[in-house]
């Protein structure tokens, strides 16, 4: 990611506790400690109970002052959806929905100067969010409102999907077992595991044979990629299909995650005790399911 001078960018990000895990945040709450923080999107301090699991607070009843909001996206594509009016939608209560923060120039707290990387800019900024022929900046980050207020991290858009606390570039990690597995196709996606926050990384692999040398790749990953960054599951395909721009199509393979009653396809995953990728079979889905599967 470029470098940037974007106020929204640090305020929205400072706000939502980027980086914090559920667990670390749970501790807090128990300890029933108040901190001080901004509300999401209000220009002073304001102290507030934390609440268990929530990385943020956007009052509901004066939602029109803050220059935040959660707006609806297609969870395959996530793009923005907008209204027949061309103004994009925001989320009701348990809605997903991806964070945005109005961009004001003559405001030193919402102005956004822009990446020193310009090819960036388009992506990061929309246009018509709020309101006819404004600016906003788009965060990457899909969160849930409560009925209350309360913000939960729910996912990453883009190449980009969050694990551990951490956000994994699909790109990155396509790349590094690309150049392991002599230049296969190879496609990069998160996938939701129960009682975990924020999704799995999962690798769908172009390979004839079925396999690999899958003790060899795990300990080769671990020269390569962080912790965070190594898939956790592994889908052998025979091929990957591609879109008419040559882009891997990843939102099938989302779907069917990594549940052998749907995909037929050889699974693996990355056994933390012994330190390399075993069968996924029935039996181990049920465990790691169930919680009983380290991850």
């Amino acid at each position: 990611m470029g470098n940037s001078v974007s106020s929204v960018a640090c305020v929205l990000c400072g706000a939502q506790g980027e980086g914090a895990r559920r667990e670390d945040r749970e501790v807090l709450a128990r300890q029933a400690l108040w901190k001080d923080r901004p509300t999401v999107g209000a220009p002073g301090p304001k102290s507030r109970p934390l609440q268990v699991g929530a990385c943020g607070f956007n009052s509901r009843i004066l939602a029109f002052v803050y220059p935040i909001r959660l707006v609806r996206v297609n969870e395959d594509t996530m793009e923005l959806i907008r209204g027949p009016d061309g103004i994009c939608l925001p989320c009701q209560p348990g809605e997903p929905g991806q964070l945005v923060g109005a961009i004001i120039q003559h405001d030193p707290l919402r102005r956004f100067d822009g990446y020193l990387n310009q090819g960036a800019n388009s992506k990061k900024i929309a246009k018509d969010v709020f309101k006819k022929g404004d600016q906003a900046y788009l965060t990457g980050d899909v969160l849930v409102m409560d009925e209350l207020g309360y913000l939960y991290f729910r996912d990453r858009t883009g190449d980009t999907f969050r694990w551990k606390g951490e956000n994994v570039s699909t790109t990155e990690v396509e790349g590094a077992l690309s150049r392991l597995l002599a230049m296969a196709d190879v496609a990069v996606y998160g996938v939701e595991v129960p009682g975990t926050e924020g999704r799995a990384g999962m690798a769908a692999v172009a390979s004839p044979s079925g396999s690999c040398d899958l003790e060899r790749l795990a300990q080769l990953l671990e020269k390569e990629l962080p912790l965070y960054a190594r898939p956790i599951f592994l889908r052998f395909l025979p091929e990957l299909h591609k879109t008419g721009t040559f882009k891997l199509q990843k939102t099938d393979l989302r779907k069917e995650g990594f549940d052998p009653t749907v995909v037929k396809d050889p699974l693996f995953y990355l056994d933390v005790r012994k330190g390399f990728y075993v069968p996924l079979d029935r039996e181990a889905y049920t465990r790691i399911q169930a919680g009983e599967e380290k991850l």
